[in-house]
C-alpha cells in the first residue's frame, strides 16, 4: 500500500478519464491519495471529490501563483471548507520566488495568513517553497510555536535548506524530481538524510512524471499509478528495499494526515 500526498486530481488532464486513474492506482498499489487544493476554486473542488471517493483526502489553500486571491473572504471560505471530513491539510500554501506568478508581498501575506489559519483550526500544512530560502524559513520559524504538523512538499532544495527545514519539524515531500537527471542529481544523496519518520512521497501529479520509467509512456501526464518509481528510486538511494520505503512513507503520511487505513 502506498499514499501519494499531492496529486492535483483537479486539473483539467484527468476530467476525461477520472475513474480510470483511480483505478490504474489501486491497481499499482496507491490505495490512498491527497488531493491537493491550490486555488478559491480548486479547494472547493478537491474538498467536494474528495467527498465521492473513499481513497481520496483534500487540502485547501491558496498556492503562491494564485496568492493575489488571497482575501478575508477566501479565508473564511477555505476555514468552512475545513470543516469537512476528508479536508486534511490548510495549503497549499508558501512562496514562490523562481516563477514570480504574483508579487513577493502578496505571497508573503498569502503564506501568513495560511499559517494562522492552520494555528487557529488545528490542521497540518501542506508547504510549497522554491527558491525562496531562507525568507521561507524565516517565516515558518516565527510562526513555529503556532504551528502543528507541516510538510514541505515536492522539496527540490539544497542541504542547508533541507536541514533547516528538518530542524524547524518538517517533513519532506519527494518526488518525481529526484528521478530527473538533468536538475535532480542533489537529491540522490540528499534523500539520505531525511530522517524515517519524516519521510514521505508523491506524484504532484500531473506534473514532474518520472522520467526513468521504462519503457516511456506516450503520454507526459502523470498519474498517481507512477508513484511505486519514486518508491524504488528513493529505497536505491537510501540503499533499503522497496518494501521498508513502503511501510515507512505509509505510515508517516497515515499519521501526519489522520488518515483512515485503508488496506484494499
Amino acid at each position: 500500500m502506498l499514499i501519494d500526498i499531492g496529486a492535483n486530481l483537479t486539473h483539467e488532464s484527468f476530467a476525461p478519464d477520472f475513474d480510470q486513474v483511480l483505478t490504474r492506482a489501486k491497481e499499482a498499489g496507491v490505495l490512498q491519495m491527497i488531493v491537493t487544493g491550490a486555488s478559491r476554486a480548486g479547494s472547493q473542488q478537491a474538498s467536494a471529490v474528495a467527498q465521492l471517493h473513499d481513497q481520496l483526502y483534500a487540502t485547501v489553500g491558496i498556492h503562491p501563483h494564485h496568492a493575489e486571491e488571497t482575501s478575508n473572504l477566501t479565508l473564511t471560505e477555505l476555514e468552512e471548507l475545513a470543516k469537512q471530513p476528508k479536508v486534511v491539510a490548510i495549503g497549499e500554501t508558501g512562496l514562490d520566488f523562481f516563477r514570480d506568478f504574483s508579487p513577493r508581498e502578496i505571497q508573503i501575506t498569502s503564506f501568513e495568513s495560511h499559517l494562522e489559519l492552520a494555528n487557529r483550526i488545528g490542521l497540518p500544512l501542506f508547504l510549497h517553497e522554491r527558491d525562496s530560502y531562507p525568507l521561507f524559513n524565516d517565516i515558518l520559524r516565527a510562526h513555529r510555536d503556532d504551528l502543528c504538523r507541516k510538510v514541505v512538499h515536492c522539496f527540490t532544495g539544497q542541504k542547508t535548506a533541507l536541514y533547516s527545514y528538518l530542524d524547524l519539524d518538517c517533513y519532506i515531500g519527494i518526488t518525481g524530481w529526484i528521478c530527473d537527471e538533468r536538475r535532480g542529481e542533489h537529491l540522490l544523496e540528499l534523500v539520505k538524510d531525511i530522517p524515517e519518520s519524516r519521510l514521505m512521497i508523491e506524484t504532484d501529479a500531473p506534473y514532474l512524471m518520472p522520467r526513468n520509467i521504462r519503457p516511456k509512456p506516450k503520454s507526459r501526464r502523470n498519474e498517481p499509478m507512477y508513484l511505486p518509481v519514486i518508491a524504488e528510486k528513493v529505497a536505491e538511494c537510501r540503499g533499503v528495499s522497496v518494501a521498508e520505503i513502503v511501510e515507512l512513507t505509509t505510515a508517516n503520511a497515515t499519521e501526519f494526515f489522520s488518515l483512515k487505513r485503508s488496506d484494499n
